[in-house]
């Protein structure tokens, strides 16, 4: 039904990736690839499990990020629950936030491969390993995936948007729209790493710009890494403001640093 509306809005939605077309092309790539080359772990060379570039013993070492915060998903300790003191204080804009995996070795060491060394296999092994963590929620799916804009300059420089490549296997397995143009970034920041956490609070502030949304979408953002929420928040403000319902933040890493 989204599909059609928003098919009926922008002809067709810009920067659309067909999640139809993606899985068939996912499906076939992925058989000719175990054919040629079996799959063996990213981390240890060791042979991969479940078709994946990961074996089992390194897949159970990865910190996954069970006890979070739901509206920030910020680690907890064991004994806490619900809200964390912060998204109980303040207002934000963005619902809730699903981030299964704490930003912690090997998944900082995956994340980086792929941001600054170009390695795309680490983005094929991070998506399938955040659809699957997906596949466990019994939460609603959202209308569409916004992945998180770099600038045009940043986009020239490391040729790719880690975190369009991080949505596509969520994109593809579940069937929901990718709109890769749904923000646009419009205003080159200094990198969020180089900043104390004072500047990384204001540095996305007008960073971004979105068109005027028609219909009222449930969207999920996403992005490879939550630090301070800086950025997110921001993307989801401007999302609403231009008529979006409900934004939910979806990030594969999860940092300990307080929001």
């Amino acid at each position: 039904m989204v599909n059609r509306l928003l098919t009926g809005i922008f002809g067709k939605p810009p920067g659309t990736v067909n999640p139809g077309a993606s899985a068939m092309i996912a499906v076939g790539a992925a058989g000719l690839q175990r054919l040629l080359l079996p799959p063996t772990c990213l981390l240890c060379g060791a042979d991969g499990a479940l078709g994946r570039d990961l074996c089992a013993g390194c897949a159970a070492d990865l910190p996954r990020n069970h006890t979070a915060c739901p509206g920030c998903a910020i680690p907890l300790a064991g004994s806490q629950n619900g809200f964390c003191a912060k998204c109980q204080a303040e207002p934000r804009s963005f619902a809730r936030t699903f981030a299964p995996f704490r930003y912690q070795p090997p998944v900082d060491f995956l994340i980086r491969g792929l941001k600054f060394e170009g390695r795309l296999s680490h983005a094929r092994l991070l998506g399938e390993l955040f659809a699957a963590a997906l596949a466990e929620r019994t939460e609603p799916l959202p209308d569409c995936i916004i992945p998180v804009p770099l600038h045009p300059r940043r986009l020239r420089e490391r040729g790719f948007n880690q975190a369009l490549e991080l949505a596509r296997a969520a994109a593809a397995r579940f069937r929901i729209p990718l709109l890769a143009t749904g923000l646009r970034r419009v205003r080159y920041t200094t990198p969020q790493t180089r900043l104390d956490a004072h500047h990384r609070q204001t540095n996305p502030l007008g960073a971004f710009a979105s068109g005027r949304w028609e219909i009222r979408l449930r969207v999920a953002l996403i992005d490879d890494v939550m630090t301070t929420g800086s950025t997110v928040g921001e993307c989801a403000r401007v999302l609403r403001a231009g008529g979006v319902n409900e934004v939910e933040v979806w990030a594969l890493g999860r940092t300990g640093a307080s929001v």
